[in-house]
């Protein structure tokens, strides 16, 4: 059977056949064995019909002056438009760290820390509860012992299960105790809130209890009030998972980028908003890492963390006038666990010295201007997707609606994403920001919810392996813009 290796080869050579192009035998092994290869044909073919010289077989040589000549055109300074450096040195930049947790952490790891933490997470969530009238005066769950109407209730999930007689069962608890809650099979608006219910979360239960069973007649998440939408005469842009280190990191279209947001690509009215753009936030995996998977070496054009980041104090460090706030990802030279601390001079030198970048958390919340932005790199999403049924990670624009009701970037414990135990659960969404930035799928997405604007922003990673195995399309090059208030596009090629 013919493998994806040799099928991706017969797509690579029938496009050379096209054009009247032969590839010799050792040009044929690098193309072979580069995993990236394929994403440069076009690149190679146009490369040798602009070439003075006729050419008709492709060899190694050949690939091998195209790179250098590629690599030596990627290398040109990039200089920022006199007219955007003018307008820029008349603005006002204002911002504020508001929340960071680096050099915070205080956590041992032991259970007594894990129980501070749930403590934490719980108390925090059932003050935003109580609020609701249907939840004032919560009692606690020990009551469920007994024979009480008209129950409230705050608990924190521990199951949902299904029994066998087709009704929903949960089981939440308090500081004072367990309590099981059923939902009838022929409540279909609370099954179908059920849906929305993943372990771990904090919610609100109002019904009747038998002594036995709580049987529900509501379920309530923390959710967020309506925001009053801020006026914005300014423009932020957002990045995430740019991947620089990684073989399918596409440098050029990043340079495209880094390119417009200088003032010197596009039209006139993209130039109009680069013109207006005072903040650029990049909410993790600015690198590609080292050992985040098994093989990953193989897919690693810079194999040395360090370099990693030297590549990308290179590539930021042609953006001068504008604050640059960078939050880490589960790529990036920081622990795992989230909360994430800043990534440090230790392995990012030189971003760290640039005069107009600021390292942060992830999460972090700061205030450009009036606008306050929470920052989350996202990773929590594939535990989400993995909880409730028919999401997948084109969804992320669903799964930021649901953290916002759920008032928590990673409600659920001990899967996927690792999370720090804490003294305090720094992942509770305490304020209601007016934009959440978040990143990990590398699928562009945003909707306002509430006057919320939740922006998931794509990547400058072409499709991986990883992702065709999983049928995962990257939205590479597409560049979210915060316009004033509204939401633009761009996207680098």
């Amino acid at each position: 059977m013919e493998n994806n290796t040799e099928r991706n080869m017969s797509n690579i050579i029938e496009k050379f056949q096209n054009q009247n192009i032969l590839l010799n035998h050792n040009a044929y092994r690098f193309i072979k064995d580069e995993s990236y290869a394929d994403t440069i044909v076009d690149e190679l073919i146009e490369y040798m019909e602009s070439d003075k010289e006729d050419n008709y077989i492709v060899t190694l040589e050949m690939i091998n002056n195209y790179l250098n000549f590629e690599k030596k055109r990627i290398l040109e300074t990039i200089v920022e438009n006199p007219e955007t450096k003018k307008i820029r040195k008349n603005m006002n930049m204002p911002y504020e760290i508001k929340m960071d947790i680096t050099n915070q952490s205080y956590t041992n790891g032991d259970i007594h820390d894990l129980s501070e933490y749930f403590n934490n997470r719980y108390e925090k969530l059932r003050s935003i509860l109580e609020k609701k009238p249907e939840l004032r005066n919560p009692m606690e769950m020990k009551i469920t012992k007994s024979k009480v109407d008209n129950i409230r209730l705050i608990g924190i999930v521990d199951s949902i299960q299904n029994t066998k007689n087709g009704h929903k069962m949960i089981e939440i608890e308090d500081p004072t105790g367990e309590g099981k809650i059923l939902i009838h099979k022929d409540q279909e608006d609370l099954l179908n809130k059920c849906k929305n219910i993943v372990k771990d979360e904090i919610v609100g239960i109002t019904g009747n209890c038998n002594g036995n069973l709580v049987i529900a007649d509501d379920i309530i998440q923390p959710g967020i009030p309506r925001n009053p939408e801020k006026e914005m005469d300014f423009s932020i842009v957002f990045l995430s998972d740019v991947h620089i280190g990684s073989k399918m990191f596409d440098e050029k279209a990043f340079n495209h980028f880094i390119k417009w947001i200088n003032g010197n690509f596009g039209n006139e009215k993209q130039t109009d908003l680069a013109n207006d753009v005072k903040y650029l936030v990049i909410g993790g995996d600015l690198v590609d890492g080292i050992g985040i998977y098994p093989n990953q070496e193989k897919e690693l054009a810079i194999p040395d963390i360090y370099l990693q980041y030297e590549e990308a104090a290179r590539l930021i460090g042609d953006i001068t006038d504008i604050p640059i706030i960078i939050a880490p990802g589960n790529h990036d030279a920081t622990r795992l666990a989230e909360p994430q601390p800043a990534i440090t001079e230790q392995y990012a030198m030189d971003l760290n010295k640039q005069r107009n970048v600021e390292m942060v958390s992830n999460p972090s919340i700061v205030t450009l201007d009036n606008i306050n932005v929470e920052i989350y790199h996202g990773r929590s999403f594939d535990d989400i997707i993995m909880a409730m049924n028919g999401l997948d990670h084109s969804n992320t624009d669903i799964i930021m609606k649901e953290l916002m009701e759920k008032r928590h970037l990673a409600p659920i414990y001990g899967e996927r994403t690792a999370l720090a135990s804490e003294f305090e659960d720094y992942l509770v969404i305490d304020e209601v920001p007016d934009v959440l930035h978040t990143g990990h799928v590398h699928i562009n997405s945003y909707i306002k919810y509430k006057g919320v604007h939740l922006v998931n922003s794509g990547t400058f990673q072409r499709q991986t392996e990883f992702q065709k195995i999983y049928n995962i399309t990257p939205t590479y090059g597409h560049v979210p813009v915060l316009s004033r208030g509204k939401m633009k596009e761009m996207i680098f090629t």
